[in-house]
């Protein structure tokens, strides 16, 4: 690890030391993000004053003798999570001065562990795309590449995180966007499995901040490192207090196995209804290789993996039928006009997208059951199997594109244009039945670009891809500063 760059566990270790105090690395911090954010545009809402108030408190608590897990490190909150005195706008411009009252949950728990908040990362209008760009707080910018993007919807937190602004940050993942903007940027992030992580808090603006059960949506942590993903999950991890009465912490089963030859590892490269680009199939190559020589069981096909082109249509049904529930009326009847205009032939992802926008109840409990059977074919796999190692994205990071119809925006894989939104196919493998999924840094691409990878875990396992993540971090190398 790069000394400019440090993780948050060492930074953990140089506070308790006495070497260096939450002071003066929140001073470094802002000086850094002054000095760099223009270029990238990461840091959308900075709250310095009181970040540096909160290391001047956590200094004065470890001078008591206090040592909290995330006790003055210097952090970043997707702006997506209510922080009480600072707007919430998920990038829509009539919220641009809606301002919270109370912290998420998430927030709190941050607070609460001891993190300093430096401020909050940018996001995609309504976090629905896989870049990162509002007309509130512009485009952010990926590190190594300033025409590309980030990805999305948590973006600017991968930003800040490979341009050294904080040690931690929070962000959420419904269609990869923890991931994406982890594979993006050269950095890890964590999907925990569904209902890991309570999100109170993480809601459109103006929304009332209640407990609900999200279908598909998650919160989790990004880092420079997979055992700091694992320190800032055992953070986040437990329900809402409110759902349960008490304040209740979740304790997850360890990991399957500490040591990289007993891992027995399920590997694709291949979807059905999208080509794997050249750049990513390298990476995910470079991580087999890794983990056959680390003495891990590698296999490269299984019978029990449940049917991938069957899954995709079932994570983009269920995902369009919940988004289209705040969808405008006069939104929604234009959609269903057209949904009824498909031809019965149309197997395609657009037709899924449009089938799934006006999803009866009645339809939505069958592909809900579905879903269940999926659920049961992957913990057969993982009876078999301890992890899978899959793509991201089938590419590295991308420039930017504001088309603003998404429909009309192409993916270019080694040449070719794909429909945009048909990249989302990876990440819903592990978000359409609430696997857990740890995103870790595989290489470069051959214009230098980070190239990541996703390890699928079984359901409430998700110590087993991060031990996984760990491991392969010491084999191939991990998070490099943007050259």
């Amino acid at each position: 690890m790069e000394s400019n760059f440090p993780t948050a566990e060492e930074l953990s270790a140089a506070l308790r030391a006495g070497e260096v105090t939450s002071a003066e690395l929140t001073d470094e911090a802002i000086a850094r993000i002054e000095r760099d954010d223009k270029a990238i545009n990461s840091i959308c809402v900075p709250d310095f004053d009181r970040a540096r108030t909160a290391a001047r408190d956590a200094d004065r608590a470890r001078a008591r003798g206090e040592d909290r897990p995330l006790l003055g490190l210097p952090v970043t909150v997707k702006e997506s999570y209510d922080i009480a005195g600072l707007p919430t706008t998920w990038g829509m411009p009539p919220h641009r001065n809606y301002i919270p009252a109370e912290d998420a949950v998430q927030v709190s728990r941050l607070r609460a562990a001891g993190a300093v908040v430096l401020g909050k990362t940018n996001v995609p209008l309504g976090l629905q795309d896989v870049q990162s760009f509002n007309e509130i707080y512009g485009t952010t910018n990926n590190p190594w590449d300033h025409a590309r993007t980030p990805g999305g919807s948590s973006g600017g937190s991968a930003a800040a995180l490979a341009s050294g602004f904080g040690a931690l940050s929070i962000g959420s993942d419904i269609g990869g966007s923890l991931r994406t903007p982890a594979h993006f940027c050269g950095v890890y992030a964590h999907k925990p499995t569904l209902g890991l992580a309570a999100h109170r808090g993480m809601v459109p603006p103006s929304a009332p901040a209640l407990p609900a059960d999200l279908d598909l949506a998650v919160v989790g942590p990004m880092a420079r490192s997979a055992r700091d993903l694992a320190l800032l999950l055992d953070v986040m991890a437990g329900p809402d207090p409110l759902t349960l009465g008490v304040a209740y912490q979740l304790t997850l089963p360890p990991a399957r196995h500490e040591r990289l030859r007993d891992f027995r590892v399920l590997v694709l490269d291949e979807h059905p209804l999208i080509p794997t680009g050249s750049a990513v199939r390298a990476g995910v190559h470079r991580v087999a290789d890794a983990l056959a020589d680390g003495g891990a069981r590698v296999e490269r096909h299984s019978p029990l993996l449940p049917d991938l082109a069957e899954a995709a249509t079932l994570y983009t049904q269920l995902w369009f039928s919940s988004a289209a529930a705040s969808f405008p009326v006069e939104v929604y009847e234009e959609l269903r006009t057209h949904a009824a205009g498909l031809s019965a032939d149309d197997r395609s992802l657009d037709a899924a997208r449009l089938r799934g926008i006006v999803l009866s109840h009645r339809d939505w409990v069958a592909a809900n059951n579905r879903r269940e059977l999926h659920r049961h074919g992957w913990r057969r796999l993982f009876a078999e199997f301890d992890a899978v190692v899959c793509p991201v994205t089938p590419t590295p990071a991308f420039p930017h594109d504001h088309d603003p119809d998404l429909r009309a925006r192409k993916i270019d894989i080694d040449g070719v244009a794909y429909p945009y939104l048909d990249q989302l196919v990876w990440a819903g493998v592990a978000t359409m039945p609430g696997l857990p999924a740890t995103a870790v840094p595989a290489g470069r691409s051959p214009e230098g670009l980070p190239v990541g990878v996703q390890l699928i875990g079984p359901m409430f396992e998700d110590r087993t891809p991060l031990r996984l993540a760990e491991l392969l971090e010491r084999r191939i190398g991990g998070f490099r500063a943007p050259q």
